[in-house]
C-alpha cells in the first residue's frame, strides 16, 4: 500500500488566503490609482506584490501540495523520451499529407452533394 503525505491544513490557512486576496486586490486597486505614475514603477510594485502573494499562498496546505505537484511533474518530464528531429519531421509530414487527403475528399464530397442538391432544387 502506497501512502502519500497529505498536508495538514493549519487553522491559519483561511487567514493566509485572505491575505493573498487582499494583496492581489491592493495590486489591482493600486495599479489603477497610480496610473499617472511610470509604468516601470507600477510593474515593479506589481511584481513585488505578486511575489508576496505567492509566498503567502505557498505557505498554506494547498500551496504546499501544489508545489509538490509541480516538483513531481518536473521529475516526470525528465523521464519522457522525446522524439528526435527526424521523427518529429516525419510525423508532421504524415499529418500534413493526411489532412490534405481528407480535405480533398471532403471538398469532393461537398462539390458532389452541392451539384446533386442544385440539380434536385433546380
Amino acid at each position: 500500500m502506497i501512502s502519500k503525505a497529505v498536508p495538514v491544513e493549519s487553522k491559519f490557512d483561511g487567514l493566509k488566503w485572505l491575505v493573498v486576496v487582499l494583496v492581489v486586490a491592493a495590486g489591482v486597486v493600486g495599479n489603477s490609482m497610480f496610473s499617472d505614475q511610470s509604468l516601470f514603477y507600477r510593474a515593479v510594485a506589481l511584481i513585488v506584490l505578486a511575489l508576496l502573494a505567492g509566498f503567502v499562498a505557498l505557505n498554506t496546505a494547498k500551496g504546499r501540495s501544489f508545489f509538490n505537484l509541480f516538483k513531481e511533474a518536473k521529475t516526470e518530464i525528465r523521464k519522457v523520451v522525446w522524439p528526435t528531429r527526424q521523427e518529429t519531421l516525419q510525423t508532421t509530414l504524415m499529418v500534413v499529407v493526411v489532412v490534405l487527403i481528407v480535405g480533398l475528399l471532403l471538398w469532393g464530397l461537398d462539390s458532389l452533394l452541392g451539384w446533386f442538391v442544385s440539380g434536385v432544387i433546380g
